[in-house]
């Protein structure tokens, strides 16, 4: 796919992961409309086009890609970047808490991927995972539950919508802190990774237009985290 001229709906935009992202497809001459939830005059700052949906509201997310499509026109790129990370162990995981987070994990990229394959019967489809699918990492369980049936969701859907829409995955190493820690030098175990470095933000754009930019490659995850999937921990 050439991406210039391509309408794309990055959903998290605005901000760490899904900024780079919605950046680099802007430098490659696309069309971005900028998800937001909260974060608008980042989201303004980044694109003229811009909508807000809080995702954790079904509702909001079964609307989302049919106004988006109704405002700007024909979207061909979606990108499932919006997410929360909590840990949360097994004895703490609550209905309201595992349901929080497989709603906004899951389930909206779920209702996002149906609403984009009724408006359109070509395009992309990237949804942002995580290096630790590989692993059990108890510490997080709803989040690992959301981000697992992701990745499932990511292969249902590459089958599903052939041969116009392909569907793939990038799965993210320990890229950045958690918001509003920052000042933590601990943020994040990131465990043993055999090439000894992180990947930054720009590291999973470049994954994502790898993906974007390939027509042959559908159901499938790039692991962007120096080989720690490798490791399984």
């Amino acid at each position: 796919m050439n991406l210039t001229g391509q309408r794309a709906l990055v959903t998290g935009g605005a901000v760490r992961i899904g900024r780079a992202i919605a950046g680099a497809l802007l430098a490659e001459g696309a069309e971005v409309i900028v998800h937001f939830q909260t974060s608008e005059t980042e989201a303004k700052a980044l694109s003229p086009k811009t909508i807000q949906a809080d995702l954790s509201d079904p509702a909001q997310c079964e609307t989302l890609m049919g106004r988006a499509a109704k405002r700007f026109g024909k979207i061909g790129i979606l990108i499932n970047s919006a997410a929360v990370f909590y840990q949360t162990k097994l004895a703490d995981a609550t209905h309201e808490l595992t349901l929080n987070e497989l709603q906004i994990n899951l389930l909206a990229p779920l209702a996002l991927i149906r609403g984009f394959a009724r408006q359109t019967t070509s395009g992309k489809i990237i949804n942002l995972l995580d290096r630790r699918i590989t692993s059990h990492d108890t510490t997080c369980v709803p989040y690992m539950l959301s981000k697992k049936g992701l990745e499932e969701l990511t292969k249902l859907a590459a089958l599903d919508l052939a041969p116009g829409i392909t569907v793939n995955a990038v799965a993210p190493g320990a890229v950045l802190p958690p918001p509003k820690q920052t000042d933590n030098p601990a943020w994040e175990y990131a465990g043993t990774i055999p090439l000894e470095k992180r990947p930054a933000p720009d590291d999973i754009a470049e994954a994502v237009l790898y993906l974007l930019k390939n027509d042959f490659i559908t159901g499938q995850t790039l692991f962007i985290d120096g080989g720690q999937n490798l490791l399984g921990e």
